[in-house]
Formats: C-alpha cells, structure tokens, sequence
C-alpha cells in the first residue's frame, strides 16, 4: 500500500482541529507527530510549521506523551536550527510553561484533597521520580482504603513532577552544543535547578549535574562542528560560571556536599580556562561555600584556608570600591561588620584545627601516601593557593594582616590562652567563659568540639612540661567545660589513645592506681618526644606550645648532634689542613661541574632542540590532517547549506513581502484607531470620521494637547499663588511665638551647662589628686634618675665626639677625593678640546685638497670638450665637401640618364652576341635559361645594336663608363684603405637590388643583374648614388688601377641581355 501524499501544515493543522473538536485528542496528536517527522517536512517554511508544533507541544503535555514530543522536537530542531533559532525557542519555552502550569494545577487539586498538609511535604517522600512503584506500595494501595495525604500526592503530583522533570532534561537534551541557543540552554538549567530545590528533588538534582558535566566535556569533544560551543568565548564561559555557581549554591541549599564539592571542582575548571578575571562577588560565594562544604567534611584544615581566603578578597574589594577602580555592584559587601566577622571566623576556625589528627588510620605513615597527597593538592588548587595551608602558616598570615586587632573580643582572648600563655592548672578555667559565648552563637557553636580538642591538646602538653605522675581526677578537674559541652573521662581516656596512637603524646596510664605517667625514658622515641612531628599533627615540629625546659629525652636525642658540632667548630679553628682540605675538595668538585656544564649544557639544548623540532613537525602535520578535515567537511556543509538557503531565501523574501504589506496596512490602522481612542469625542463633532488620514488625526492631537497644556499651567498658578499666602500666613503667627521658644531654649541651654561644668569641675579635682599622689610615688626615683640621666650623658658626649672625629676625617677624605676628580676632569676636557680642534683643523685641509683636485679635474674636462667640438667642426666640413661632389655626381648622372633615354628610344636588336671576356673584379656571369633580362641588360643590348650600325667597331664605350658612381655608404673604403668590399647576398647593409638578386638566385637560379650602370636616387631609395670605383663590382672598371690600364669597352653578345666576363671578351675578338 503506497503511503498516503503529504499534505500541507495549515490542511494537517485543520484536520487536527476537526479531531479535537469531536473529542479525538490522540488522533490529532499522532497526525502532527506523523507530519512533523515525515521527511518531506524537511522542506516545508518554518512559519507554517510554528503552528502545527505549538499544537502538538500543547496536546503532548494534555496527554502526558513525552516521548512523543521528544521526536517531534528533535525534528522540529534539526529543520529549523539552520534558518530560525527563534522559533525553537519559543516552542520550548511553550513546552516547559505548559508542564509548569500542569504540576501547579495538580498541587492546587492535591490540596483540595488534603488541604491540611502543605504542598511541598509530601513530594519529598518519592526519593526518585524515574522510579516505578514498589510491589509493597501497589499491595498497600489495594487492601488500604484509607486515602493519605502520601497516597494523594503520589497520585496526583507525583506523575506531573516526573514529567515536569522529563521536560527540563529533553529541553537540555535538545539545546546542548549549539552556541545560538546557548542563552536559552542557561537559563533552562536554571530553571530546572530552581525545580529541584522547590520541590526538594535531591536525586534528580544529581542527575541533573551529572547531565550538565556530559554536556560540557561533549562541547569540547566537538568544538570543531558548526555552531558549537567555544569554551575559549568569555562570554560563554561567564554564562556557564554563572550556571555552575547556581548549581554550587542549589547543592548548599539541599546539603548535598559532595554534588556540591563536585561543583566546586567544576567552577575551578571553568576559572582555569576563563581569559577573563571572574568577579570578585562571584569568588565570596565560591569561597563562602567551601567553608561549609570543609566544614561538613571535618576538615578544619582547609576551611580555616577558606576562610582566610575569603577575608583576604574582602579586604581586596574594599579597597577596590574605595579607589573607584571596580564597581560596588561587582564586589561583596565589605563594611566594618562583615571584616570583623570575617577576621573572627578566620581566627576562630585556625584555632579548631586539631593538633592531633582525628582522622581514622591504621599507622601514623598513612597520611604520607599517595592518596592523601594528592587529595590535598586537588583542595590547594580549588583555593588557589600556591602550596598546602598549615596551621601555623594560617596564624603567620593572620597576625602579619593584623587580624587579631579587628577580631571579637573573646576570639583575641581565646588565642592568647591557647597559643601564647602557659598556664596548665587553669586553661580550662579561662576558657569556660569564652566557650559560653561562642555556643550561644549558632554560626560558632559548630566550632565547640574541634575547639575541646585543641585544648585538651594544649592541657597534656602543657602539663607533660611540669609533671611525671598526674592522678586521673586532678586532670578531670582540670579539663572542666560548660555543662552543655562537658566531656567525660572515657572522652579523656579515648583522647589519650588517639595522641599515642599517633605520636603526638607519650602518657602511660594505669587504671589499677588511676595515675597518668608522662613517659621521662631517655630512650622513648623520638616521634613522640614533641608535638607536631607526627603524620597526624597539624602543627610543625617547632610546635606553638611553650617548653619550660628540654627533657631527658631530648638531651640524649641531641647529644651526638651537639657533640658532632663542637667537633667540626674545634677542628676550623684548631687543625688548619682540615679547612685546606675542605677547600680543595670544594674547589675540586666546582672545577668538574664547571667542565662538564658546558657540554651539558650544550647536550640539553641539543636534545631539547631536537625534541621540539619532531613536536613542531608532529603538530604540523596534525595541524594540517585537521586543517585539510575540517576544509573537506566545511566544503561539503557549505554547499548542502547554500543549496538550502537558496531555495529558503525565495520562499522568505516572497513571505516576508507579503508580511510587510499586511504589518504596513496593519500599522496604520492601528494607529489612527489609537488616535481615536487617545481623543475625546466633543473634539471630532463635524468630521468625517471615515475620511480621517493620520495626519489630520495627529493636528487635532497637537491642539487638544495644547489646550491641556495651557490648563495645566493656569492651575500651577493658581495653586503657587495659593501657597504663597499660606506661608506668609504661617510666617506671621509663628513671630509671635518665637520670643517665648527662645527663653525655654535659653533656659534648657543653662541647665546643661551647669551640669556639664560641675561635672568638669569633679573630674578635674580627682584627677589633681591622682596626680599629686603619683607625684608623691616617684618623687624617690628622682635622684637614681638623675645619676642615671648624667651618666647617660657623658656616655653620648664620648660617643658624639669619638663620631665628630670621625666625621671630620671622613669629610677630609672626600674633600682631597673631590679635589683630585675636579683636577683630573679638567686636565681631560682640555685633551678632549684639543683633540676636536687637530680633528677640525684635518678636516678643513681634506676639505681643501679636494675642491683644488676637483678644480683640476673641471679643466681637464673642458679641455678635453674643446678638442672634440674641433673634431666634430672638421668632420662637419669634410661631411659638406662630400655632399658637393655627391650632388656633382649626381647632376652628371642624371645628364647620363637623359642620354641613355634618347638613345633607348629605338627599338633594340635581338641577335646573338660572341663570348666577351669577363670584366676584371668580378666573378663570371652565368647565363641561365628563363632569367628575364634587366634594363641594364636592355640598355647594353640597345648600344649594341646601334655600335653595329656605326661603320667602325672601335668605337669608345658609352660616356657612362668614364664617369664611374661613388658609394657614400659607411661599409664603402676607398682603394687605397684595403681590400675590396664583399658583395654578400641577404648582408647586412646591403641594397635592394643585393637582396632582390639573392632572391632571384634563390628561386630561379637566374644571374645577378649587371651593376655598370648608374643606379638613379628615386629607384635606389638610398639617396647620392655612390661612387663604385675601385670597389671592383663596375664591369668597366679594371682590377689593376695602379698600372693605369684604361677600361675596356663592352662588345656585343649577339643575346640580349647576356653578361659577358672579361676574360671571355677577348675570345670574341
């Protein structure tokens, strides 16, 4: 069978209706349940779901389903916690007030029922609520009849308060390692601690605690995750300090002691992760309830260091509040009264500190275990003390703060008699009375039998001083208390056993004779000779009580020790090798530590080195395993969160546009109906009502305001006006009655000052008299303090002039000193003067030399500019001469090239042309088949055919030849500068036709063209035509210009445009 198709929250929110309207409660709580854990309510907006869970949250709580709302919260949670916090909240604020009303409600019926028995009485017989009935209870129920007050509440309340109780530990369930419902998560904690001391709930609290400890260690575990819970926030962590004193204070409250010492030890480690220093009224609590969590406990050892803790951060507030630099809300209160009452306890509880442990042991070296040792670390860290408290410690601190002075009365009394005086036959006799008072104080008489202890204490070792023997009755005279607190002979008996047992007394008693016997053996043991050195002890081995004199014990205890003393003091002094050899050994063993700490030392920081390069590469590479995790696992959430919140933010900007307008017409209805409500209705007659805008409402406001006002003032007036008469009036009929008040007063004023002055006047005169009879007492003393006064005297006359002397000296000494300084101060300014003027005086001929050499070198310079302005002047004229014969040559060329045109006018001759010889300067021109004839070639081939025509074949070569080109190209030398210059193909610096000649060699093979004719300026592209002779590249130039050979002229190939070389010319002739 599919599943039925998912329906819209506001359908399911009506069909729940409908159910509950016919009476169908469970139906229409299990279509929400099933609706809010479908998975396609995933999907669905949180502002159309809020309805359907405060639904469901209201029909779970009517019909006690717990479970079934736990679901459907955790679900509610999971879809909502990305998008909207706030609506959570308030589905689990709805969740807790309606659980709350339902256990109120069910008191009230309970006590309809038993209306004689208070409401909270009978919730503390259920010892745990999560526990079912006993079979015993079940049995009880079915044959009793009878309908008691236990039975009742059992049956009415007990079952609210179990859910109740299930509700707050879901509610903290669903809260826990989210940081954006932290706020809401403390103060449920809150709450559910106020549960459980309103309805004393012991058991559950312990869970409750227990479940919060959880909470936390799994908030470190996954810190990493999204948003947790970041300890290191101290904001976070002051809200959880606050939670935990609440939990300390709760724990107080119920006298559960070690929940609460449990809390203690958790608000500890919060305050050793806070960044922040905690408040000082904050720390008077902590501290306040460890004296009594100590005090419970029996350790009067740390509850005195409580105690003196909690003094010192008075002191420290007051102070503070008293500078200004904290604020009085933030510290305790620190009045005169709460520092007495502080110095009081402190002195009071440091006095109750057994001398003897009272502790149960089976031998005095168990408090030297392990256990012990590191119990007592943990309570030094919970004080925040350096090191563990002792008793004397406690009373060195106290005296050094002057604590005594600002102690009670009695308290001062009572530390004199037991930790200064030395008084065994009345100790108890004195203390009696102080005993009274502190048991007539409820916050004291706590302190009554760790006190009888210390006396008792303080009794025997005082007596041990004076007596051998002592019979058992004298010593129960002694040890006589108030009747409230006296202690019995068996209470003697079994404190005597307790000091031997532990070490701390040595008294044999023997019961036949009823004698107490203090052991007098020499040989006795030394752990029971004195006070103190005990495991079980409080004090140290120098203990506070006083010793008359040392007994035989303690003689033959310290005889080796002072005999090995007087030996070594004789031997420095009487044997002098002892002392060399001491010295040696000392300096022998200074020299190997001194060899050996270096390379030591060197060794430890090597391996430290070490060490901490693998602990940095280990935490590297954690670090990055963690980082490269924590980037993967962000990557994945952020791209599942973005998708969602995409789709989210349509569906919410299109709702909260739709909100927006409705809250906007909402508004403004709302406030022009609270204008009207806020107007009378005589202001409004004649106006339209309907047509009414703000604006008009807000003007009619304005005036009606005024017209108040004005009212207002016209009756302040007349009421002043009204007042001013009345105390004129007044005024007038008490001058009347001043004159008769003034005599009574004047008469009342002498009264007292006769009585004051005869008052004066008796004290005055007994005071006289007690002055003359001193007078008379120590007027014999007044020769011996004569004798005494002038002997005094002449001892400080010698003393001042033996000083005098000295001084003088002295003064002479420092004189000569000052002396000598000033001189050798002078005599070192004038070598320093000296020197700075040799340095001055080097420095300004330095300065010198170097601006003549720098003048040198100007000169040089300009010297040196000079002859190249001359070398430049004469290459710009030689320059200029070459441009003239350049344009010369180029006028002839250009008559050259108006010749050659009339002549190529005539249409040429193809026939075939006799080998010439090749021209001298050049290679041999190959003639290839397909090359085109050049012009020059066509120009050659044109004389030809005209040479032919001409009857002689002598005639001279063209005028051309004569008058060869000149290069002014900077690659062109002259023939007497070297060799000829090589005509590359593709060179650099070659002309357009080298590179259309290497072009054409290159593709076709075809032979260079003929360069004997004059290149014109507009074809070359190179400016002046150059002069070629005697480069060797003319066909009309000979290679041997020294033997003045004339050039050859060209015979006729017979092909057109054929080179002929020279060597081939001759061979045609």
């Amino acid at each position: 069978m599919p599943p039925p198709p998912h329906q819209k929250p506001e359908n399911v929110l009506k069909r729940a209706h409908e159910l509950i309207g016919v009476n169908q409660v469970p139906a229409a709580l299990t279509l929400l349940h099933e609706h809010i854990t479908s998975k396609r309510s995933r999907n669905v907006p949180i502002a159309s779901l809020e309805p359907v869970m405060l639904l469901l949250v209201e029909l779970s709580v009517e019909q006690k389903k717990g479970k079934l709302a736990k679901d459907a919260l955790y679900q509610y949670k999971n879809i909502a916690q990305n998008t909207n916090v706030g609506t959570i909240e308030l589905v689990l604020k709805k969740f807790i007030e309606l659980a709350a009303e339902k256990v109120t409600a069910a008191q009230a019926k309970a006590d309809e029922v038993q209306s004689t028995i208070e409401a909270t009485t009978g919730t503390a017989s259920v010892e745990d609520l999560e526990a079912s009935e006993t079979p015993e209870s079940i049995l009880l129920a079915t044959v009793s009849g009878e309908q008691s007050r236990d039975r009742t509440d059992r049956a009415i309340v007990t079952p609210w308060l179990k859910f109740l109780w299930e509700a707050y530990r879901t509610v903290l369930d669903i809260l826990r390692n989210n940081a954006r419902l932290e706020i809401l998560y403390q103060s449920t904690a809150m709450q559910a601690f106020d549960f459980c001391l309103k309805y004393t709930r012991k058991t559950e609290f312990r869970r409750l605690c227990e479940l919060l400890r959880n909470h936390v260690q799994t908030a470190a575990k996954y810190s990493a995750q999204m948003h947790a819970i970041n300890l290191n926030d101290p904001d976070t962590l002051q809200r959880h300090l606050e939670t935990r004193f609440q939990q300390l204070n709760v724990a107080v409250e119920l006298e559960l002691w070690q929940e609460a010492f449990r809390s203690v030890e958790d608000i500890h480690t919060l305050l050793s992760l806070s960044k922040r220093p905690p408040k000082n009224i904050m720390m008077a609590n902590y501290y306040e309830k460890l004296t009594r969590i100590f005090l419970v406990g029996e350790n009067y050892l740390f509850h005195a260091a409580a105690w003196s803790r909690y003094y010192n951060l008075l002191r420290q507030s007051a102070a503070y509040v008293a500078s200004g630099q904290s604020k009085k809300s933030d510290n305790p209160p620190s009045s005169e009264a709460d520092l007495q009452r502080a110095a009081t306890f402190v002195i009071l509880s440091a006095l109750s500190i057994p001398v003897i442990s009272t502790s149960r042991s089976r031998g005095a070296m168990v408090d030297f275990d392990e256990a012990r040792k590191n119990k007592n670390s943990r309570l030094t860290h919970l004080l925040g003390m350096s090191q563990a408290p002792t008793r004397a410690g406690l009373f060195r601190d106290a005296l050094s703060k002057s604590l005594l002075r600002r102690a009670r009365p009695e308290i001062r009394d009572l530390y004199n008699i037991l930790e200064v005086d030395f008084h065994p036959l009345s100790i108890c006799q004195k203390i009696s009375p102080i005993l009274t008072q502190i048991g007539a104080d409820d916050e004291m008489q706590k302190y009554i039998l760790p006190l009888q202890q210390v006396i008792l204490t303080r009794l025997f070792q005082q007596l041990s001083q004076v007596y051998e023997t002592v019979d058992v009755e004298f010593v129960e005279s002694l040890a006589q208390f108030p009747e409230p607190f006296q202690v019995t002979r068996a209470t003697i008996e079994k404190f005597i056993m307790n000091g031997n047992k532990k070490g701390d007394l040595a008294i044999r008693m023997d019961h036949a004779t009823g004698v107490l016997s203090f052991d007098a053996d020499v040989f006795s043991s030394a752990k029971a000779a004195h006070s103190g050195s005990a495991a079980g002890s409080a004090e140290s081995e120098t203990g506070s009580v006083q010793r008359l004199q040392s007994t035989p014990s303690q003689i033959v205890r310290s005889q080796l020790t002072r005999l090995a003393e007087v030996l070594y003091t004789t031997c420095r002094y009487i044997d002098p090798t002892f002392n060399e050899a001491r010295i040696k050994a000392r300096d022998a063993a200074l020299a190997r530590a001194k060899a050996g700490a270096e390379k030591e030392h060197l060794e430890v920081l090597a391996r430290k080195e070490i060490i901490q390069k693998r602990k940095e590469r280990a935490s590297e590479a954690q670090a990055l395993r963690e980082k490269e995790n924590a980037r993967k696992k962000l990557l994945q959430e952020q791209a599942l969160q973005q998708a969602e919140a995409n789709r989210l933010a349509e569906e919410q900007k299109l709702r909260e546009q739709k909100r927006l307008a409705n809250e906007r017409e909402q508004i403004k209805r709302k406030e022009v109906e609270s204008m009207l409500k806020d107007m009378k209705l005589g202001d409004l007659e004649g106006e339209d009502l309907e047509n009414l805008d703000s604006n008009k409402i807000r003007m009619i406001k304005l005036q009606q305001l005024e017209r108040e006002k004005n009212s207002i003032a016209e009756k302040l007036r007349i009421t002043g006006k009204r007042l001013d008469h009345l105390e004129r009036a007044f005024r007038k009929e008490e001058a009347k009655k001043l004159p008769e008040d003034y005599a009574k007063q004047r008469e009342r004023d002498l009264a007292a000052y006769e009585l004051v002055k005869a008052q004066t006047l008796r004290e005055a005169e007994l005071k006289h008299r007690e002055d003359l009879e001193l007078k008379h007492r120590l007027t014999r003393l007044v020769p011996l303090y004569k004798a005494f006064v002038e002997n005094l005297h002449e001892r400080r006359r010698d003393e001042f002039e033996k000083r005098r002397r000295d001084a003088e000296r002295e003064l002479e000494k420092q004189v000569n000193a000052r002396r000598k300084e000033y001189r050798e101060r002078k005599l070192r300014e004038k070598r320093e003067r000296e020197e700075k003027e040799r340095a001055l005086r080097e420095a300004e001929e330095r300065a010198a030399r170097e601006k003549e050499e720098e003048k040198k070198r100007l000169e040089a310079k300009k010297e040196e500019m000079a002859k190249q302005k001359e070398e430049r002047l004469r290459e710009l004229e030689k320059a200029k001469e070459i441009a003239a014969r350049q344009q010369q040559r180029e006028e002839e060329a250009m008559a050259r090239r108006k010749a050659e045109k009339a002549a190529a006018a005539a249409p040429p001759l193809r026939r075939d042309t006799p080998p010439v010889e090749p021209v001298a300067g050049g290679p041999p021109r190959l003639a290839l088949t397909g090359n085109k004839p050049s012009w020059r070639e066509r120009e050659a081939a044109s004389r030809n055919v005209s040479g032919q025509a001409a009857p002689s074949d002598s005639a001279p070569p063209p005028a051309r030849a004569a008058a060869p080109m000149e290069r002014a190209d900077s690659n062109e030398r002259p023939p007497a500068a070297g060799p000829p210059r090589l005509n590359l193909v593709g060179g650099k610096g070659s002309s357009w036709r080298d590179r259309q000649a290497a072009k054409g060699g290159d593709a076709g093979g075809s032979a260079p063209p003929d360069r004997s004719g004059p290149l014109p300026p507009a074809v070359s592209g190179r400016g002046v035509p150059m002069d070629r002779a005697g480069s060797g590249r003319g066909p009309e130039v000979v290679r041997d210009t020294k033997e003045g050979a004339p050039a050859e002229p060209l015979k006729p190939s017979g092909a057109p445009g054929k080179y002929v070389p020279k060597f081939r010319r001759g061979d045609g002739n």
